[in-house]
């Protein structure tokens, strides 16, 4: 049997944001729905700590796919120029076990990670929320801002990260590929200072955002750290937000701007409000008010990447992308 192999271009060429929000409001419905298997993730760090490996299996129904994505994480990578994640999803057949698609997980993580925190956004900012705020400037910058366009009508960006010239890079390209004003700022608190949305998008370990620069009605999308030694939001951020998770078991084993809020007494074990799932299906309510902030703590799950990469190779299949070999 032939396996499907696609590119990272490819992957960018056919699966759009506003395609893959709706795919990731069908996962996490199967997901809330019990018509899907997310265990945690297994995460090997060489003793040096540079990067690590990760390996993410799942299944997830209507359609019916299998499959995990194996991917690397090196976040000095950025500095040089390279991807920070890189790896595959692999999909296999339900009914024999066959690997079906070997899929570039570098485009699949940059669109997917994106759609849900625009899905997020559609769920928890407010209606009237048009200023953003993008800590971060990297791939994951980009794809935010095209998420947030996404699901809100947002007239101004600013950006900041700890590279002035990368920041005026973004601003500069991004601006005039959608055509509003994104300004590069000099610091983190002069980017959040008037957001109705923020988005964490960075490699930092410790806080780059402050719960005191925070206003009233602010939705943020927390999206760069992903293990429990790292976070992107300080204790007083996340104790005065209501806080909403991909998923409660990945969130209180690997999120570490939850775990190190917990640890100094900032929050307590019940403080988070529920799953994204729980918000779509109605059985929590998301936003209750305009004055509230909502904090979406994004991990990242493999039903999201298997979710995307269906989409990618059907296209694919259709359109007689990619190459097939036999393995």
């Amino acid at each position: 049997m032939q396996t499907l192999i696609i590119d990272s271009a490819t992957v960018s060429e056919l699966l759009s944001m506003t395609e893959c929000i709706t795919a990731m409001e069908r996962a996490f419905r199967a997901l809330q729905a019990g018509d899907a298997v997310q265990p945690l993730r297994a995460v090997a760090w060489p003793p040096d700590a540079r990067g690590g490996i990760a390996a993410m299996p799942a299944y997830l129904g209507g359609p019916a796919v299998m499959g995990a994505k194996v991917i690397t994480v090196f976040p000095a990578n950025r500095s040089a120029g390279l991807e920070s994640h890189q790896g595959v999803v692999l999909l296999f057949d339900t009914e024999n076990g066959s690997l079906k698609a070997i899929v570039d997980a570098s485009a699949i993580t940059a669109i997917r990670t994106a759609a849900v925190s625009g899905l997020a956004t559609r769920l928890l900012a407010r209606a009237d929320a048009t200023d953003l705020a993008i800590l971060g400037a990297g791939t994951q910058a980009v794809t935010h801002l095209e998420a947030m366009r996404s699901v809100r009508d947002i007239r101004t960006v600013r950006v900041w990260s700890r590279t002035l010239e990368q920041s005026r890079r973004f601003a500069h390209e991004q601006s005039q590929q959608h055509g509003i004003p994104i300004v590069a700022v000099d610091s983190a608190s002069e980017a959040v200072s008037d957001a109705s949305i923020v988005c964490t998008v960075t490699a930092s370990k410790t806080p780059v955002l402050e719960g005191a620069w925070l206003r009233a009605g602010t939705h943020v999308n927390a999206v760069g750290a992903s293990v429990p030694s790292a976070r992107e939001l300080d204790s007083r951020a996340v104790a005065m937000s209501n806080i909403f998770v991909d998923r409660l078991e990945s969130a209180l084993h690997e999120s570490g701007d939850i775990l190190i809020a917990q640890a100094e007494g900032a929050i307590d074990g019940d403080r988070i409000k529920g799953e994204l799932g729980a918000v779509l299906t109605g059985e929590i309510s998301g936003r209750d008010s305009a004055s509230e902030i909502t904090l979406f703590k994004s991990l990242g799950l493999a039903i999201e990447d298997l979710a995307a990469a269906q989409i990618v190779v059907e296209k694919a299949t259709a359109k007689r992308r990619g190459h097939d070999v036999d393995i």
